[in-house]
């Protein structure tokens, strides 16, 4: 069965584009969820323009994840964080305490879009990536000092 992508499906393909997919696979996951239509003339006429205005959109968002971009690249974030010996943490800082720090200087950044392939436990200085776009990554410098 031929559908239209309504959505980005992972493994399947991206916003607009006709696929071919099983029929069961159709009539019971993509069609409910939305995430497709059946491939007829008009849908594929409706499709097009939605995926126009989001091509508008996501431009207009690209632009301003970009102007955040340089804002956050000059940001310089300190974690006071409790340490033993060996300057290992008791704990750990995670994605949540660095997005806690990045809104305390006035940027609102969620930290899902904080990548972190594990939590720092150690002190010194750490480049975390923050990605605020598909296109858009930018790598802010913390450092995890002691706690007195």
């Amino acid at each position: 069965m031929e559908v239209i992508l309504r959505e980005d499906v992972e493994k399947l393909g991206t916003r607009g584009q006709l696929v071919k997919v099983a029929a069961g696979y159709a009539r019971n996951y993509l069609l409910p969820k939305r995430l497709a239509v059946a491939a007829t003339e008009s849908n594929k006429k409706i499709v097009e323009q939605e995926r126009q205005a989001h091509l508008r959109k996501d431009a207009k968002l690209a632009g301003e994840a970009t102007e955040l971009g340089k804002l956050i690249a000059g940001a310089a974030i300190t974690i006071k964080a409790k340490a033993g010996e060996n300057d290992q943490l008791f704990g750990s800082v995670t994605a949540q305490d660095i997005a806690h720090a990045l809104e305390a200087q006035k940027f609102n950044v969620d930290r899902k879009k904080i990548v972190l392939d594990e939590p720092i436990r150690t002190l010194g200085e750490h480049k975390v990536v923050v990605k605020l776009h598909r296109d858009v990554s930018v790598e802010v410098p913390v450092s995890v000092v002691r706690e007195e």
